[in-house]
């Protein structure tokens, strides 16, 4: 099985994952997977995929209406999200009016709650059904996350930008809800039982810009905003897309190199997320990333309150050319030569866009 396959299948079922990983491996240094212990089998996968930097051979090309289909899936959610981050939108607007049409996504993320059903896999059976592959399960214990990333199927041909040029990379994170309080506990699974057979229906919600479960009444959004302000975040948005990623090294101006863009980007009046410096770069320097600010809008709850609740921002990034690739000439250089996939530490700091921290630093 290749290890993007076993890491899926560890999130869908992993009782079945845990019979197929488990064989010939020791059973120690476990890792919970939805409430199980994996053992070294499972983060031995894990580990394969994050040594290699580089991409795997891709999924074939989706047939013709499939990618379609797909692509005007993706441009809903983009509206969705667009209409309701004012920032994202300018600031696409700005790009392309400096860049030209050149603007390629890097990754879209989103957000779930780790609930048997609800977490991951509730988005991912899209994604997969039109011929991503799982690559890489990443932990942030401090934050009770896990996310597991996804890459998309061959995009040799395109000729469009935006949600039509290049396939984006697919993020996807779940809070661990069951290392909550349990008062956080209850409030979430109380909400995630009104929601019948929703999370059967994630695409559907995050294009439409609607939750699955019931609208919730401020004090439960209070809680849990003290405990995991992701949970609260993920609450109030449901399966809406977190951000979108633009590809700095994809644009032909001066403003590909992402210092420049950050420059660019301040100096057209917006804030960078600050936590752990603007520029969140990988241990390796190949994969650098910044990201605005989370936009905030008046979200009237249940019980009639109205406050402002944080929505989705923005994020950059540039992905570095591998070292066995350095000398090659510019038209050679296809994205399987730059660095692929995620850290951690980078993730972890772009996280905070969201952050109330982030949000008064904002409007300082």
């Amino acid at each position: 099985m290749p290890a993007g396959s076993a890491i899926l299948a560890a999130a869908r079922s992993p009782g079945a994952a845990l019979l197929r990983l488990r064989r010939g491996a020791p059973a120690a240094d476990p890792l919970r997977v939805h409430g199980l212990c994996v053992g070294t089998g499972y983060r031995r996968i894990a580990m394969a995929a994050a040594a290699d930097s580089r991409a795997p051979a891709p999924a074939d090309p989706l047939p013709k209406g499939a990618d379609s289909f797909f692509r005007t899936v993706i441009s809903n959610l983009e509206k969705v999200y667009l209409n309701r981050n004012p920032t994202a939108k300018t600031i696409l607007e700005l790009v392309h009016s400096y860049d030209g049409d050149h603007i390629c996504y890097d990754h879209l993320a989103f957000r779930t709650f780790g609930v048997t059903g609800y977490g991951i896999n509730s988005l991912a059976d899209f994604f997969t059904d039109f011929g991503y592959l799982p690559r890489e399960e990443l932990r942030f214990p401090a934050k009770m996350l896990r996310a597991i990333w996804f890459s998309p199927p061959t995009n040799d041909g395109y000729t469009g930008t935006g949600v039509y040029g290049p396939l984006p990379r697919i993020f996807i994170s779940e809070l661990l809800v069951d290392e909550l309080t349990a008062q956080s506990q209850e409030i979430i699974y109380k909400y995630i039982k009104t929601s019948g057979k929703g999370n059967k229906h994630a695409a559907l919600a995050s294009i439409s810009g609607e939750l699955t479960w019931e609208k919730p009444i401020y004090s439960d959004f209070q809680v849990l905003s003290r405990e995991s302000e992701y949970a609260a975040w993920t609450l109030v948005n449901g399966y809406a897309l977190n951000h979108a990623t633009i590809a700095t090294h994809r644009l032909e101006s001066d403003i590909r190199s992402i210092n420049k863009f950050n420059k660019f980007v301040e100096d057209n009046g917006f804030k960078l997320n600050s936590e752990g410096g603007i520029l969140k770069v990988s241990p390796d320097g190949l994969l650098q990333q910044s990201s605005t600010v989370a936009d905030s809008s008046l979200f009237t709850f249940a019980d009639g309150i109205t406050e402002s609740i944080p929505r989705s921002y923005i994020e950059f990034a540039e992905r570095q050319l591998l070292p066995q690739f350095k000398d090659l000439q510019d038209e050679e250089v296809k994205e399987q030569h730059r660095r692929d996939g995620f850290e951690v530490g980078n993730a972890d700091k772009i996280f905070e866009s969201t952050s109330k921290d982030q949000l008064t630093r904002r409007s300082a």
